[in-house]
């Protein structure tokens, strides 16, 4: 119980430093409205058990880190395909891969679905039991998925 209450009292005032950042406008109805609004999204939170877990705050120190190995591997990512597309022969050679999630949670795997999906070239088609079912445009691809560093930075950065 007190480890939720602490927890809620974070979100708030994360919301609350978020919304007063990106208001910009401090008049007294719309400060009320914003807090309104803070007080209700962190109730709404509690009501759909958002305390009842770890809450997932503790992945906000490695966020960096993946962000910048993402933004990373879309630019690559988007070089590779612009590559091909203006390559005369146009030389893909498409494939499915099949390929088990380091990350063991449920939201592990959707963040490394989604990375998989942001970066060019590569689509997850499937998302089950903790097994990914990936559209690569080209081999390549498909080994840099299967062995690259992608799969356990997801992992690392949802694990406690």
């Amino acid at each position: 119980m007190r480890r939720s209450v602490r927890s809620a009292l974070l979100l708030t005032l994360l919301l609350v430093i978020a919304w007063l950042f990106w208001s910009g406008i401090y008049k007294p109805l719309l400060l009320w409205l914003g807090a309104l609004s803070c007080v209700l999204s962190v109730y709404l939170a509690y009501r759909v058990g958002f305390f009842d877990r770890p809450t997932g705050l503790h992945v906000l120190p490695r966020l960096p880190r993946y962000w910048l190995w993402l933004v990373g591997e879309i630019g690559r990512s988007s070089i590779d395909v612009c590559r091909i597309v203006l390559h005369p022969r146009l030389p893909i050679d498409p494939r499915v891969v099949e390929l088990r999630a380091a990350p063991q949670g449920p939201v592990g795997q959707v963040i490394l679905s989604n990375a998989i999906t942001l970066a060019p070239g590569t689509v997850t088609l499937d998302l089950h039991d903790g097994n990914l079912l990936v559209h690569c445009l080209t081999p390549s691809s498909a080994q840099s998925l299967t062995s690259g560093p992608g799969n356990r930075l997801s992992a690392e950065l949802t694990t406690g």
